[in-house]
């Protein structure tokens, strides 16, 4: 075993494998991988061993894809075999909430090159010879990339390709501590010590415990998951003398998944009496062992299936698998560099990993060598997850997606295990006023507050949900009067020195503003595309504050840190500053009445930002609104907050002040089709294409990030732009990823959308063929399967009559 090394892949997994591989791939040979055992030792060996496409994140799809076509790209290269097979399979739709999910699906993959279909019941006994009782299913989504393969033999592969590449594997050799050096990272093992520049934790069953060698939390929590492998089954057999295999079914009212296993069938359950596994550490011996069988949890999913798949209770059992698998608390990897370490990766908590292994390794063999990734990342992004994540709220979360892996998942649906968590001082007041409470990063925060008699409850649902009157009443009285909004949900950032501007300078690209100014700004990756979009306040010479998403902290913080210079300081303040934006005709007359400061039009201009008392709390206040109308940014220390709310609420009541929650924001944005992080601005995504470009100082002398690639793509064009659109919708209106036609052709997708309550419009932002803008182009938008007629409009829907910046 040799003592230094580039990397160091700590895992024999199908994940660690494919890492491994893939950094040969790209080019790294000094590479090597640690197992404590066997390779396959962990989940590996008794996974089920299938593979699909759909996953609700685009980006995880796409990858998904990648990693099922490599299997024969790994069979070429080793002369293994994987045990492929391309056998397709149909998701069913037992209730129209279900078949509106899989018509959406259907309709992201029109443009990602994914050629999935719409069966309906007849075509679904066919595809399976009549083995589904189709009894109360409307349809099914197919995916002819559907199937199973060796987990052995794939793993291996991924080894062999890898050793063909260069890399070292060392066998039955554990880890027993990793210490951080000046260069990188010391693992010290049974067999001797190694030191790399970057270390990869691929733990698997075992990560939590490798990641608290250097002083990390993951949240991930191994799951007992069980599935069962019939006897040879007569119909099967049948079915392989022709010539063909049975197709997978999953079957989400079931809570199963059905595939061939063999001569026989092998069927899978997520359960709701589910059962977590070592919640508080795994065994270190613990390896090729199975759990005990527990057929008392399963037991109504297996009588379920029996009546789904009648050849089921005709079959014998040959034998049940019953193992842990590890899931983070939304049921998506954790992958990337870990926030506040220097070249410690996570290659974790991939629970699907013969349909997500290989494009994780890519994702992670990019990131570390080309400083980012081809597609966003943000869903499996490590960093997703701050510090204040604890094994009390992994535990329930990851229960609660292990009970719902296969339910309907809704775009405004609010899980409810592990909350309320993180709350602020306004919780109390809020929830007594019928908060309908969201969470973004832990965080609980106000959707929209019940109206008199209504449910504390959205119903989760693609159409327009119980949400609307109240989202409308809190619009109009932010358009008619003024609204107030907790600023808590935004990211906040104390940047301080005396390099604080030329620091700032480099890191966005935007203008840098004079002192009492403030200025909107991309941030932008070296590959220029957009990795932020920020609000700089200078304060002063040597202070700046940065506001930005709240849930992009562990995002935004890293790459500062991954950036720092001496003589500058950044400090996430996200929590210790809070506050109030006030919006709307009457906020100035609001604001001028709890403060001595002058606010008038002529002292308080648009974009400045100001130190005024405000009650008696010190406050930094900024003239500006997301909401598209006049409004104010009102930040104080958190100790201030409820004494902050009081002074505002009781000058505001003559006002008509009204509370108004996310829903509303979301429609207010709107009227003035400002973007949104995540949605319109992301790293998919560059400033010409969606119009921060706009925001860009060209002229200004320091080398930012991104400017090569920025200045590039100005010179050439963007391919495709950005570009609002009002909608003829009925009673669902755009969420994201809706397919926009053009001329009897899919040309695009939709970023966001919603309904304009100020306006009476149905709208929504998405990207076309940059040489086909023009307002008013007529185009369709595919919602929930319907085709329907849609048009650009580039003007704002809403003249403001200069409020805003007046």
């Amino acid at each position: 075993m040799k003592t230094h090394a580039r990397v160091v892949v700590i895992g024999g997994g199908v994940v660690g494998c494919s890492v491994l591989y893939h950094l040969t791939k790209l080019g790294w040979s000094d590479v090597m991988l640690i197992e404590r055992s066997e390779l396959t030792s962990g989940s590996t060996w008794h996974a089920a061993g299938g593979f699909h496409t759909i996953n609700g994140d685009t980006n995880m799809a796409a990858l998904q894809g990648y990693t099922i076509r490599l299997y024969k790209e790994l069979e070429a290269i080793t002369g293994m075999s994987c045990g492929l097979h391309h056998v397709g399979g149909v998701t069913l739709a037992d209730n129209e909430a279900r078949f509106e999910m899989l018509k959406a699906e259907r309709a992201k993959h029109r443009y990602m090159g994914l050629d999935t279909e719409i069966l309906g019941p007849e075509e679904i006994v066919k595809l399976t010879d009549g083995l589904v009782n189709v009894d109360g299913i409307l349809g099914g989504l197919y995916d002819p990339l559907d199937g199973h393969l060796d987990p052995s033999g794939t793993t291996h592969a991924y080894a062999k390709a890898a050793r063909m590449g260069g890399a070292e594997i060392v066998l039955h050799n554990r880890v027993l501590e990793t210490n951080p050096t000046k260069d990188g990272w010391e693992v010290v093992t049974e067999k001797g010590t190694v030191h790399c520049e970057h270390l990869v934790n691929a733990g698997g069953l075992w990560a939590r415990e490798i990641g608290a060698m250097a002083g990390v939390y993951l949240p991930l929590l191994p799951m007992a998951h069980q599935y069962l492998v019939t006897d040879d089954i007569p119909e099967i057999m049948e079915i392989l003398k022709s010539g063909r295999e049975f197709p997978h079914v999953m079957d989400p009212g079931g809570e199963s998944y059905l595939r061939q296993e063999g001569r026989g069938l092998c069927i899978g359950f997520y359960e709701k009496p589910c059962e977590p596994w070592s919640v508080d550490g795994t065994p270190w011996d613990f390896g090729h062992e199975l759990l005990n069988e527990q057929f008392d949890k399963i037991e109504d999913s297996v009588n379920f299936a029996y009546r789904r798949f009648p050849v089921l209770e005709r079959s014998g059992v040959k034998r049940v698998i019953h193992g842990p698998f590890t899931f983070a608390p939304d049921g998506n990897p954790l992958i990337g560099p870990v926030p506040g370490l220097r070249n410690y990766w996570s290659a974790c908590a991939v629970m699907a990993g013969f349909s997500q292994g290989g494009g994780m390794g890519l994702a992670l063999a990019q990131w570390m060598i080309h400083g980012e990734v081809e597609r966003d990342p943000r869903g499996f992004d490590v960093a997703r997850f701050g510090n204040w994540t604890s094994p009390g709220y992994t535990v329930p979360k990851v229960i609660e997606n292990y009970q719902m892996r296969f339910s309907v998942s809704y775009p405004n649906e609010e899980r409810p295990a592990a909350r309320p968590f993180r709350t602020t001082p306004m919780y109390q007041v809020f929830d007594q006023m019928n908060a309908v409470w969201g969470q973004q990063y832990g965080l609980e925060v106000v959707n929209y507050h019940a109206l008199p008699g209504e449910p504390r409850h959205e119903t989760p649902t693609f159409k327009r949900s119980n949400a609307w009157e109240a989202t409308r009443q809190e619009v109009m009285a932010v358009r008619e009067g003024v609204g107030i909004n907790e600023v808590q949900n935004f990211g906040k950032y104390l940047v301080r020195g005396a390099g604080a501007r030329a620091w700032l300078d480099r890191i966005m690209a935007g203008r840098i503003p004079q002192p009492g100014r403030l200025s909107l700004t991309p941030m932008l990756a070296h590959s220029g595309r957009i990795i932020g979009d920020f609000t700089v306040s200078c304060l002063s010479e040597t202070e700046f504050q940065l506001t930005a998403s709240y849930g992009a902290q562990g995002w935004h913080m890293r790459w500062f840190e991954q950036h720092e210079e001496p003589g500058v300081t950044i400090e996430n303040i996200s929590d210790s500053r809070s506050g109030f934006q006030i919006a709307g005709p009457k906020a100035r007359e609001l604001l001028s009445r709890v403060t001595r400061s002058d606010v008038s039009a002529e002292a308080f201009r648009f974009m400045d930002v100001k130190r005024m008392t405000v009650g008696m709390a010190n406050c930094i206040v900024q003239r500006v609104s997301y909401t598209a109308d006049l409004g104010f940014e009102i930040f104080t220390d958190h100790m201030s907050v409820r004494h902050l709310w009081d002074v505002l609420w009781a000058a505001g009541k003559d006002l008509g002040l009204r509370p108004f929650g996310m829903r509303a924001m979301m429609s207010l944005r709107l009227d003035k089709w400002f973007g949104s992080w995540g949605r319109e601005f992301s790293p998919d995504y560059t400033p010409a294409e969606t119009g921060l470009d706009r925001f860009i100082a060209w002229n200004k002398p320091a080398d930012w990030i991104g400017k090569a690639a920025a200045l590039k793509e100005r010179a050439e064009g963007p391919k495709r732009r950005l570009v609002p659109m009002v909608v003829d919708a009925t009673d669902a209106d755009v969420v994201a990823w809706e397919p926009i036609w053009l001329d009897g052709a899919v040309v695009g997708w939709c970023t966001s959308g919603g309904y304009s309550h100020w306006t009476g419009k149905s709208v929504a932002q998405g990207f076309i063929p940059a040489d086909r803008v023009q307002d008013g182009l007529a185009l369709e938008v595919e919602i929930l399967g319907e085709r329907r007629p849609a048009r650009v409009h580039l003007a704002p829907l809403w003249d403001d009559g200069g409020r805003m910046r007046g």
